[in-house]
């Protein structure tokens, strides 16, 4: 192996230790040494990522909640298992999951949270070590779940990623099967053999409840899943308007390990926000970026916890937030905290949220993307202007949506077939 690839292998080990703790880059390097490792006739593992027997065994033809009959007593109280890949730090997708869990805790149902296909040496101490204090608390039992092994009965399971759905399919619990789908996951990879496991997914006649309109129209329209979704809100708590003062600086989600976020196509339209407005500090949040040769000056701030988030966008004017899937969380909070989101335009973002002071960029070139975060930077009383963005979500509170989708969850358990 070529000595760069060597030194730069190395910095990932480094940033994932330092952002996810020794579990994380216990788990890549198993990971590593599965795929390359060959036997003595050079043949080499298929790597499917999801369980290889479980997807044997994933027959569209035969949905998972086909046979499901209800009840025969509207059941009040539930039982509940998820089934998920282990949360790293500050993952906001995890972060969801444990809110929602919250909500069925607190409506009465009991819950239990199963970790995903672990490595070897996985303990649940050590998840929670790399999940810290800044989770929401719940009262769910955690374990790992053995491959091979069944989880106890309940009344529902839910999968939580593209490759706990073929666990949940392949699942003998006599329970309702549901699949909470907060992105669009083929889009993770290129189109390929990746693309269309993920993509399959789709088509085992889960329960589908989403994060926001498009996934809902999605996963309805195109695979025919029977599907319901719940807003995105904003933790008025941990986000709120604390500065009424100026703003001088600019917080771009720098995620150059997630496709998704277009880590390049940021770097490229602050590099030109900057040659405009060189007097504007540039924030970069989300990963480590030092190993990476930034052409203009920046702070490399890495993950920070909800309590410096809401420091730091008291600060900006703006945000530049990427978002070429489903959309992120970020947007609804920075307007908490008084910061305009300049994001991509498309149906993925707007059919989640149409807030009139997220700025829609009109071209998701370099260019445009400047534009549009100039135009922010130089709002009249931009000072105003933030209070009345931090106004906009105060009612864009997360109980709405989980009292939402507890009701979903019972109606559905107590319902016959998909519904």
């Amino acid at each position: 192996m070529p000595l760069s690839n060597v030194v730069r292998k190395l910095k990932i080990a480094k940033n994932l230790l330092k952002d996810e703790g020794f579990l994380a880059v216990g788990i890549r390097s198993l990971e590593f040494i599965q795929k390359h490792t060959t036997t003595g006739s050079k043949r080499q593992r298929v790597d499917t990522s999801a369980i290889y027997s479980e997807i044997l065994l994933a027959d569209p033809s035969l949905p998972a909640n086909a046979t499901w009959v209800a009840p025969k007593k509207q059941k009040n109280s539930l039982t509940i298992n998820w089934l998920m890949p282990p949360p790293g730090k500050g993952s906001g997708g995890h972060m969801t999951i444990y809110r929602f869990i919250r909500y069925l805790e607190t409506s009465g149902h009991t819950c239990r949270i199963y970790f995903h296909n672990p490595g070897p040496g996985s303990s649940v101490e050590a998840v929670q070590a790399i999940m810290g204090t800044s989770f929401p608390k719940v009262k769910a039992t955690q374990r790992w779940l053995q491959v091979d092994e069944e989880m106890e009965e309940a009344d529902a399971i839910f999968a939580t990623s593209w490759q706990t759905a073929y666990t949940v399919y392949a699942s003998k619990v006599k329970a309702k099967k549901f699949y909470f789908v907060q992105d669009f996951e083929p889009y993770f990879y290129p189109v390929g053999g990746m693309y269309m496991l993920a993509e399959n997914t789709y088509k085992l006649g889960l329960r589908g409840i989403t994060a926001g309109g498009w996934l809902k129209k999605r996963l309805h329209e195109d695979y025919g899943i029977v599907t319901s979704s719940f807003d995105f809100g904003s933790d008025s708590e941990k986000y709120r308007l604390v500065n009424d003062g100026r703003r001088k600086e600019i917080v771009f989600y720098a995620r150059p390990t997630t496709a998704r976020r277009a880590f390049e196509l940021g770097v490229l339209t602050l590099d030109l926000f900057h040659k405009k407005h060189p007097d504007y500090t540039i924030n970069f949040i989300g990963w480590d970026v030092s190993e990476f040769n930034i052409p203009f000056p920046h702070k490399n701030l890495g993950i920070l916890d909800p309590n410096q988030l809401n420091e730091l966008y008291n600060r900006c004017a703006g945000s530049l937030v990427m978002s070429l899937t489903n959309m992120s969380l970020l947007p609804l909070e920075l307007l908490s905290s008084g910061c305009i989101p300049v994001i991509n335009d498309g149906d993925n973002n707007r059919l989640v949220s149409d807030n009139k002071f997220i700025e829609y960029s009109p071209g998701n070139d370099p260019i445009t993307l400047a534009k549009t975060l100039s135009k922010v930077v130089t709002i009249k009383n931009l000072t105003a202007y933030a209070k009345m963005a931090s106004d906009s979500v105060k009612n864009n509170n997360w109980d709405e949506s989980g009292k939402k989708f507890v009701e979903i969850v019972v109606s559905s358990v107590n319902k016959s077939g998909s519904e």
